[in-house]
């Protein structure tokens, strides 16, 4: 039974507005305040102007750092791959809920949540709050629904983070632009603020897209000089020749043909002229550093957004490639899926579980993790041993380890089931587990006979010494074979199952000491008392027998 308050406070105090919960307060519209039109500060790019850019939003005026960072994604290839793996990375791994506590309220909370993940949804909503990744920060307005009476999150929205500001006093705390161009403070429990900093400082400071935007400069004017370069010197030099006396009509038309042959590939001039074709020579190595330089660039952009360049660059071998690049780019991953969880935890699931649970000094937790690869033999290796000398492991926690199911009733069965221990007691009379009288079991000519203590030996016929067609002592004997066998074997099972554990014979005898009290030998202890006392009955029964003749 959920309980539910009437009103809920905001983190500055103020009761919640439930009615706005349900509406899209910060969508895009043309012609307004939060126009969905860029503009383009890359085009014409300089070292000058790019200084003036980040400065602007050193001082609170983000607008053309953030279209400037939209523009890299657009048109650096390398860039918007290398983002993107970083993002699709983090969006795509599993998430899992760890309850609250174990009250009534902490479980049903839980599985709320739990339900709610598996829209199929969630994970491009993830990528874009990954946003945060190149800019610093991103706004995601949460459209909330009742639901029969439950509110749960309907949709993430992504914002654009131009529709948004910061508080002057301290470029810390975001406003958000209204319908009017007012900058105004965040409805409470309404957006998913997330800062992920590539560098300690403001938010507008902290994004990898500023260290991006000057490698990208830097790419873009290379790759405008070897475009230069190649249509200039690329193409053979046309050299147009004439004899003395040609006339400027004559000249023309050499000059004329010389220019056009490159597109036309066909010309026609006089025989007294002539046209030669000079070749640049060692094209290949004047348009190598150029090719160089944009690897080099693109090697940094690698560095700076996964913190390596083995699994995207084609530089392979050498010291500190391979394996270790791979761990620092999965030390990545795991910072960032921490912060995604705790901003989730924070401005998601604690707001809605405040909807309709109220206040709770604990909420569900949100953990977004790649899951670790266990060595479940190296596992089992080590675990069987431990239960064969009497280790007690639960068959549901073996069975989550696995990632085995417990069988359902009447389904076929695999492996072998466990058998039970022989007991003597359990066949008492009447169906008494703790009989007073000892049974033994026999096999009779074919028959199963029964002996119960020495009162039924002394009952039975004696005939010069037997009973029936049996020897008292060998039918004894084959008795305790039978009845003390599995009581043995279970103590040998469990004392090689200790040496089998034990890396030197010291460490076996420290296993015997420990374990030797709840080695099984109190069915033997039992049956050897039972022997006894029957071989004592039977003696004495043979005796009497013998007085009497």
């Amino acid at each position: 039974m959920t309980q539910r308050l009437q009103k809920v406070l905001g983190p500055n105090g103020r009761p919640i507005e439930r009615a706005s919960l349900t509406e899209e307060i910060a969508a895009p519209s043309f012609g307004g305040v939060r126009s969905p039109i860029a503009g383009y500060p890359a085009d014409g790019l300089n070292p000058l102007r790019l200084a003036q850019i980040l400065r602007s939003a050193d001082h609170g005026d983000p607008v053309r750092y953030l279209e400037l960072a939209e523009a890299i994604e657009e048109r650096d290839s390398h860039y918007v791959g290398v983002l993107g793996t970083r993002k699709r990375q983090v969006s795509q791994l599993g998430i899992t809920v760890e309850d609250g506590d174990d009250s009534p309220i902490g479980v049903e909370m839980a599985e709320r949540v739990r339900k709610w993940l598996k829209r199929g949804e969630l994970t491009g909503e993830l990528f874009h709050i990954l946003d945060a990744v190149g800019k610093g920060y991103s706004f995601t307005e949460i459209i909330w629904e009742r639901s029969e009476g439950q509110w749960q999150p309907r949709e993430l929205k992504r914002r654009d983070p131009r529709w948004f500001r910061f508080e002057r006093h301290d470029l810390e705390t975001p406003l958000m632009l209204n319908n009017i161009g007012q900058e105004v403070p965040l409805p409470a429990f309404k957006f998913i603020y997330a800062r992920m900093q590539a560098k300690s400082g403001l938010a507008l400071r902290s994004g990898i897209a500023r260290v991006a935007a000057w490698t990208w400069m830097f790419k873009a004017f290379t790759q405008r000089d070897w475009s230069i370069f190649s249509q200039t010197y690329g193409q053979p030099l046309r050299i147009g020749k004439y004899g003395p006396g040609t006339s400027e009509k004559d000249r023309n038309k050499l000059f004329q043909a010389v220019a056009n042959i490159a597109g036309d590939c066909a010309a026609i001039i006089p025989e007294s002229m002539m046209i030669e074709f000079v070749t640049a020579q060692n094209m290949g190595s004047s348009t190598e550093h150029y090719e160089k330089r944009c690897d080099w660039l693109d090697r940094q952009t690698s560095k700076l957004v996964l913190g390596q360049t083995a699994t995207t660059d084609a530089v392979t071998g050498g010291l500190g490639s391979g394996k270790e690049h791979r761990e620092v780019q999965e030390d990545i991953e795991t910072a960032d899926a921490q912060d995604l969880g705790a901003i989730l935890n924070r401005d998601l699931i604690i707001p809605w579980m405040q909807f309709e649970f109220g206040p709770q000094k604990i909420y569900p937790r949100l953990v977004i993790a790649r899951p670790e690869a266990e060595d479940l033999k190296a596992w089992t290796d080590a675990a069987v041993p431990w239960v064969q000398v009497g280790l007690e492991v639960d068959q549901a926690e073996v069975r989550e380890k696995l990632g085995l199911s417990a069988p359902k009733a009447g389904a076929p069965i695999l492996g072998k089931t466990a058998a039970t221990r022989p007991n003597s007691r359990d066949a008492g009379s009447n169906g008494n587990q703790n009989p007073t009288e000892t049974e033994f079991e026999y096999h009779l000519k074919g028959l199963n006979g029964k002996f119960q203590g020495g009162a039924d030996l002394q009952a039975q016929e004696p005939s010069a010494g037997r009973f029936g067609d049996i020897e008292p002592a060998a039918l004894l004997a084959d008795q305790l074979d039978q009845t003390a066998t599995p009581a043995v074997d279970g103590m040998v099972s469990t004392i090689e199952a200790m040496l089998e554990a034990s890396a030197s014979m010291e460490e076996f005898r420290d296993h015997l000491l420990v374990g030797f009290p709840d080695l099984p030998s109190g069915d033997l202890v039992k049956i050897m008392g039972e022997a006894i006392a029957a071989s004592l009955a039977g003696g004495r029964a043979m005796i009497e027998a013998s007085a009497d003749d």
